[in-house]
């Protein structure tokens, strides 16, 4: 199954993905996502510094959605400092690939590991998981 692609100015993403993304009221790509998310498509590791608000998560989460390409396994594991940024990353990724049908799971300490033990169980195809678990 090939993905239909569409523009999101100059970079050529899954027509689902930019739906998604003109959903969550992205106009045009951030400096730092144009930088980034064809090295990242091109499977290229990217260390990337920009300032709060720029867009920083999408900037991997919109490549990573779009290489999810096994939606019964875990594909990716994002690595967050705290537990409520890992919730925040969670929430944004979810949006992404909400289209796609791509679910995104916060996994950190403070909450019952048997709940999430339970839900990585179902379908989930990015972890996000903070120091502590």
């Amino acid at each position: 199954m090939t993905m239909q692609k569409e523009m999101f100015g100059t970079l050529e993403l899954d027509k689902k993905i930019v739906a998604a993304l003109t959903e969550m009221g992205f106009e045009e790509p951030s400096p730092i996502q144009e930088a980034t998310i064809p090295l990242v498509l091109e499977g290229n590791d990217v260390i990337g510094q920009a300032q709060t608000g720029t867009g920083k998560t999408a900037a991997f989460g919109i490549p990573l959605v779009q290489s999810i390409d096994d939606f019964k396994h875990i594909q990716a594991l994002i690595m967050c400092p705290t537990r409520e940024l890992a919730i925040q990353v969670a929430e944004e990724v979810c949006k992404i690939g909400r289209v796609r049908r791509v679910k995104a799971l916060p996994v950190y300490g403070g909450q019952p590991i048997e709940r999430q033990i339970r839900a990585l169980k179902y379908n989930v195809q990015i972890v996000i998981g903070s120091p502590g678990r």
